[in-house]
């Protein structure tokens, strides 16, 4: 008899919730609504948007959307506190930031399980988002010394992140901020992120940190988080749409910026014969359903390669596990090992689709499409923001899916017949963040690796944000503004010598680092 599939007991909602407002009381108001982080304070439960999962459709509870006015006055005193801050001296910002790691690394498993919850992400990958959040911080503290130097606090950073990575991009990039003598505002993401967030931020300002955390529609704060005189600095991680419009309103003003938008990264492959290598790294890039700035969607192949590809290919996409990410059999204790679980949401699924579907009737051909599995979730549950894996064959060019990235996991494979038309369909998105060529010979590779319009180029393997050390931006349409990783990114939030030109990608000048 097969065992009833039930969510995994510790890992309920309504349990995690209770021990999270048992953790942090200080972050909810008396209904046990969450507050935003602002003039140091838990208040103003805003105008109540409810938060559903895209697991399964459970209310998780609602986002506190302030208005324009009230995030003015975030910002306002955010402004006067990174003038105290910006007097406490390194050891003691050192300290404190250390602690904070602390006692986040204590939350480990409520938090991760939190980001399962909220942005359906398998519990694995949680739990490593955690850590590389932790484990980052952590470097720049121990070496914050030689790459600050006697530069000096910018003053307020602004972060409008998405929800993909709230621990590993957004908490990681405040604490570095206010680590550098900075105060750091954040805008929780409007699909997901909200109370592994609240717990992080709630942590940090026990500890004395100046954060501010507040809730609302990018469009409807933009006047306060953007073009606000108290913002020294602006770090955007997000749409091309979006992000131009941010580049346009910036262009009159004297602030400091980085903004990371989307591409279309690429894999070439090209005199190459090790499947076995190539085909872990591609399932690999499944992991949260391609859902990352830096997943690879575009595979571009040398034509006689192929039938040895497909036959490799198909296997590993047969191979990919995905469903609820919390679904065990009654009596285990453990979540279950799943390559991905839903989109951010139902929406994304149906944008995925139209792609998908725009491709095929303009005469894309259908390699692959995945089935759901009605084992792997709980009867009569919304499973509308799952989309199974997908693969597509010669998506013509007026497809919008051949100029933009999918941010789900549907592929677009290319043939082609020579190096030129390689390198020229690698390079279809105007710059991306990574791209990769598999080739066996090592400087055919490199001769390759040098054409491609990706700020980070892999050989034989596959290239990703990065943590620590490791410098991350972006070519072309990618990216606007400073680099950022390591010194880059200390850089980024402080100010040197007068006239300094920091590494970036800006309209008026680009200085880029040398390639890893």
């Amino acid at each position: 008899m097969t065992k009833q599939k039930v969510i995994l007991e510790k890992a309920k909602w309504e349990n995690l919730y209770a021990q999270m407002v048992s953790l942090i009381p200080e972050a909810f108001d008396s209904e046990g609504h969450p507050l935003n982080l602002i003039q140091g304070q838990w208040q103003e439960s805003g105008n109540h948007k409810p938060f559903s999962s895209s697991i399964d459709g459970t209310l998780l509870g609602v986002y506190p959307n302030i208005n324009l006015d009230t995030c003015k006055l975030a910002v306002k005193y955010s402004h006067e506190e990174s003038i105290a801050w910006s007097q406490v001296d390194l050891p003691t910002r050192k300290a404190k930031v250390a602690q904070t790691l602390q006692d986040i690394k204590a939350q480990k498993e409520l938090i991760a399980y939190l980001l399962v919850w909220e942005i359906g992400k398998p519990y694995d990958q949680c739990l490593d988002s955690v850590d590389r959040c932790v484990d980052g911080v952590q470097w720049y503290i121990d070496h914050i010394e030689e790459m600050l130097g006697d530069r000096k606090p910018i003053g307020v950073v602004s972060n409008i992140a998405s929800w993909n990575y709230p621990l590993s991009v957004l908490v990681h990039a405040c604490l570095i901020q206010v680590l550098c003598g900075n105060a750091a505002v954040a805008k929780t993401p409007s699909d997901g992120g909200l109370f592994s967030l609240t717990v992080s931020f709630a942590l940090a300002k026990r500890n004395g940190l100046p954060l501010t955390l507040v809730s609302g529609s990018g469009g409807a704060l933009s006047e306060a988080l953007v073009k606000n005189d108290h913002i020294d600095c602006l770090a955007y991680v997000g749409g091309k749409s979006n992000g131009r419009n941010i580049v346009a309103s910036l262009y009159d003003k004297n602030k400091r910026y980085m903004l990371e938008m989307e591409g279309v990264n690429a894999y070439g492959i090209w005199n190459y014969s090790d499947w076995d290598v190539l085909m872990k790294q591609l399932k690999s890039g499944f992991k949260y359903g391609k859902q990352r700035c830096t997943a690879y969607v575009r595979l571009v192949i040398q034509r006689s390669l192929f039938p040895d590809f497909l036959e490799a290919y198909l296997s590993m996409l047969k191979s990919l596990t995905y469903g609820h990410p919390l679904l065990v059999n009654e009596g285990d204790t453990e979540p279950p090992q799943v390559d991905f679980g839903p989109l951010i949401n139902s929406k994304k699924a149906e944008e995925v689709d139209e792609m998908y579907h725009d491709a095929i009737g303009k005469g894309a051909v259908s390699l692959y499409r995945g089935k759901i599995n009605p084992e792997n979730f709980l009867a009569h549950q919304d499973i509308s923001a799952y989309y199974p894996p997908s693969a597509l064959l010669n998506v013509p060019t007026n497809a919008k899916l051949y100029h933009n990235e999918p941010f789900g996991p549907l592929d677009s494979i290319v043939l082609v017949d020579s190096v030129e038309e390689l390198i020229a369909e690698m390079n279809i998105s105007n710059g991306c963040l990574v791209s990769s060529i598999a080739c066996d010979d090592l400087h055919e590779a490199k001769v390759i690796a040098g054409q491609l319009r990706g700020y980070k180029v892999g050989i034989n393997k596959v290239r990703s944000r990065g943590d620590k050390e490791e410098s991350f931006g972006g070519i072309g349409e990618s990216w606007k503004g400073c680099f950022v990783g390591g010194k880059y990114l200390v850089q980024a939030v402080t100010v040197g010598e007068p006239g300094e030109q920091l590494y970036g990608n800006f309209p008026e000048y680009t200085l880029l680092p040398k390639r890893d």
